[in-house]
């Protein structure tokens, strides 16, 4: 039986939640930049290895500290798996494949990596 908890927040508790999110969201990228920059500074990894194991890193810290922390959740959590899922089963292998494409046309690694994370922010 899934039970769902139906009471509206309050305008503080929406701020506060929207707070979170952006904080932990902002922390979720500065993971991605480090693990991205680790892998191919100092392992000496090509473009796409480094930019996906940051993705990865960043998305299941994103995902588990959101569901901890800022929406409280602990219901439902395959249904909420499984849309992820479904987002990064497009997302990931499209970022991939346009980022390494550019980066091997000579644009900036971190240029790519910076605007690939903006589009992963807001779609």
């Amino acid at each position: 039986m899934d039970t769902k908890d139906t009471t509206a927040l309050s305008k503080q508790e929406n701020l506060v939640q929207i707070g979170k999110f952006t904080l932990f969201s902002i922390s979720a990228g500065i993971i991605q930049v480090v693990v991205f920059t680790l892998l191919e500074e100092r392992m000496h990894l090509p473009y796409w290895p480094s930019y996906l194991s940051a993705l990865i890193a960043s998305v299941l810290y994103n995902f588990t500290v959101n569901r901890r922390f800022t929406f409280k959740s602990a219901n439902n959590i395959p249904k909420a798996m499984l849309q992820l899922g479904i987002y990064y089963a497009l997302f990931t292998p499209l970022s991939t494949w346009w980022g390494d494409a550019l980066v091997r046309h000579g644009f900036s690694d971190y240029l790519v990596l910076g605007g690939t994370m903006v589009i992963n922010l807001v779609t």
